[in-house]
């Protein structure tokens, strides 16, 4: 996701159980992030996660909270949010037999049932990719201020070409 915030995690470190971790990016990794998400800014970012062992791989679950700072979908005005969500994803290195086939399941799928693992690229897994996923996938694309009403009003009706073509018919002798 973001080029600027990773904390990768490799597999073997897992070897001795599960492993906490808190996750706190620094301000330019916040604001490297906020542009990725295209935000105006991600003034706070912190999530506690467990990272134990899984099958051939890993079980990642944990929380994440922060404040986002967007534009009012309805008066362009910026302003803050707090925005807080809950990560459980499983992840198995390439070539796992408990890793999904290609094209396995795409034709049938059960919303009930969880997630297949996530194929790993490497023998590490990056915890913050999974926290910035999360955290897009929570924003609201279309956020409204507290406050905001967006007021419509119907434009007169203009008359179709037709009408007025109809009209001008009717008028002649």
């Amino acid at each position: 996701m973001s080029a600027g915030w990773a904390s990768p995690l490799k597999l073997h470190e897992l070897a001795r159980g599960p492993v906490r971790v808190q996750l706190r990016p620094d301000a330019a990794e916040r604001a490297r992030l906020a542009r990725d998400l295209g935000l105006e800014s991600l003034p706070s970012l912190a999530a506690d996660l467990t990272v134990r062992p899984w099958l051939d791989g890993a079980e990642i679950t944990g929380r994440f909270e922060g404040v986002v700072e967007q534009l009012c979908s309805v008066s362009l005005d910026a302003f803050e949010q707090a925005i807080e969500g809950e990560i459980d994803v499983r992840v198995v290195p390439a070539g796992s037999p408990n890793a999904k086939a290609e094209g396995e399941g795409e034709a049938e799928h059960d919303a009930g049932a969880p997630d297949p693992p996530d194929v790993l690229t490497g023998d590490a897994v990056d915890l913050a990719a999974y926290v910035a996923e999360h955290l897009a996938l929570e924003i609201d694309p279309f956020p409204r201020k507290p406050g905001a009403a967006f007021d419509h009003v119907e434009p007169d009706r203009e008359e179709s070409p037709f009408a007025v073509l109809r009209k001008l018919k009717d008028r002649e002798p």
